[in-house]
């Protein structure tokens, strides 16, 4: 199409003719004040539209390599010329080339950041699912001083019949207490682990956090589709 920019990769398709009949002036293909092929024999050599064979006769025109006869042709001006030209499309093609194998990491890394974040979903589900179907994994619940029940034992504040969970083991101070009975007290930074139906995780988080579990119970609306 006329006036379209043609690119071969990154660097514009017209630089490109322009850098590749410099490196022939730089060769010795062809002599300082030889006339070569007009712009429509340049756009029917490398196959692109006389819009883009202008625009790299001008190219090098700018760089003093050739200089433009009005219906003549153009005529081979300056070898020295054309090596600076050259030094400095080099140049260009190292930045383009940087330029482009920073963007193929960039997308190679969103790419991978959605697989994981695929996965990662993926994993979440199948747990969920897994525990829901698995009452005998336990949970565990982390005593904090935002409870109201701390210090208080689990027959003291009817942890069973509020929650229908049952406490299996206490993590406290590095040590597991297993089967630690209805007198086991809520102490500050223990590890409460229990086991109960699909439900009792959100009953717990109610029970013993009731600020916390609200807003636990408003974010988990949806349950895990289970495959």
């Amino acid at each position: 199409m006329e006036g379209k920019k043609e690119k071969t990769g990154n660097i514009p398709k017209y630089e490109q003719i322009a850098a590749d009949i410099a490196y022939q002036i730089v060769e010795g293909t062809y002599k300082e004040g030889e006339k070569i092929y007009a712009r429509s024999s340049i756009g029917s050599r490398y196959n692109v539209s006389s819009e883009t064979a202008r625009r790299a006769v001008c190219v090098l025109a700018d760089w003093d390599i050739v200089e433009v006869e009005k219906n003549s042709g153009v005529i081979i001006k300056s070898i020295l010329n054309a090596k600076n030209f050259l030094s400095q499309h080099q140049q260009t093609q190292s930045i383009y080339s940087l330029k482009s194998k920073i963007m193929d990491s960039v997308e190679r890394q969103k790419q991978e950041n959605k697989e994981l974040q695929k996965h990662l979903t993926e994993l979440i589900e199948q747990i969920e699912c897994y525990r829901a179907t698995n009452p005998f994994i336990p949970h565990e619940l982390i005593i904090s001083e935002e409870t109201p029940y701390l210090n208080k034992s689990i027959a003291e504040v009817n942890f069973w019949q509020e929650t229908f969970a049952t406490v299996i083991a206490i993590k406290r101070n590095g040590t597991i207490i297993m089967s630690p009975g209805p007198k086991a007290v809520f102490r500050l930074n223990d590890i409460f682990y229990y086991t109960g139906n699909e439900d009792c995780y959100r009953r717990v988080q109610e029970f013993m956090y009731p600020e916390i579990g609200r807003n636990f119970l408003h974010n988990n609306k949806t349950k895990p589709h289970c495959p």
